[in-house]
């Protein structure tokens, strides 16, 4: 089963772009998305219902805003919604599901690169987030959280690390804490797999050449928690797909059952 989290910057302009083709290649099982900002009525009529996928929409309340989906060959179970205990999640950034006994979760970490009000809605996301996490890293069955986190972890997993420092995404206390959720327990299954290289990059700004040029940030991640580390392998990174489609780049691990 093949599972791929993709930040589409945008389902509709995504679909203009040839997102079509690209799911075809990548060929998922299990496909998280963030990012969509569509609700589904908004998006052509083959994509409001895709043949051959069972779909959860999970928009944000403001339009063309935020947004998150799991498609699944396979029928899936939603768990929940969000990481409050009530499940409020207006800016749709989580999704828990299970299917063929892997809970996925597909997670869209606020950007705090707006401006200050932005980071710190981030930094309450991230102080809620940590024990959420650790819940669903004790449990027996594969979890896999893949998303975009908006967090780069080291400064392997940005060009510019010294010209970032200051800058949301790879502030201190935001390297620390991916660090943290990564120590607790869970496999970061691209870094794991590539050691200790530059990259690979799963974001590029439209500035410069930095597509060109692979100027990149990785901020877009699969971690599995101890039972999924166990039957997951062949992380990828489809760099060609994020630059067509997207400004991000598809992350897929493949797991054995």
């Amino acid at each position: 089963m093949r599972v791929t989290t993709w930040n589409v910057n945008g389902l509709r302009a995504a679909i203009r772009k040839g997102f079509e083709e690209y799911l075809e290649r990548i060929n998922p099982d299990v496909l998280m998305l963030q990012e969509v900002r569509a609700l589904p009525e908004q998006l052509p009529k083959k994509w409001q219902e895709p043949d051959g996928w069972h779909v959860t929409w999970h928009p944000a309340e403001k339009k063309g805003y935020s947004g998150t989906a799991i498609w699944t060959r396979k029928p899936h179970t939603v768990i929940s919604h969000g990481i409050h205990d009530d499940e409020s999640d207006p800016e749709g950034r989580v999704i828990r599901a299970l299917v063929d006994g892997v809970e996925v979760v597909c997670v869209y970490l606020p950007s705090g690169s707006s401006g200050d009000h932005r980071q710190t809605e981030k930094e309450k996301w991230m102080d809620i987030f940590m024990p959420w996490a650790k819940k669903l890293k004790a449990k027996r069955k594969p979890v896999i959280i893949g998303g975009d986190f908006n967090i780069c972890h080291t400064a392997r997993d940005i060009y510019y690390a010294k010209g970032n420092e200051k800058n949301s995404g790879f502030l201190p206390h935001e390297r620390e804490w991916i660090g943290n959720v990564i120590d607790m327990g869970y496999t970061d299954f691209v870094r794991q797999h590539h050691g200790d290289i530059d990259g690979p990059y799963t974001w590029w700004s439209n500035r410069g050449k930095a597509r060109e040029l692979n100027r990149g940030w990785r901020i877009d991640y699969l971690l599995g928690n101890p039972a999924a580390s166990k039957v997951c392998s062949n992380p990828t990174i489809d760099r060609e797909a994020g630059l067509a489609c997207s400004d991000h780049a598809p992350v897929s691990i493949d797991i054995q059952r």
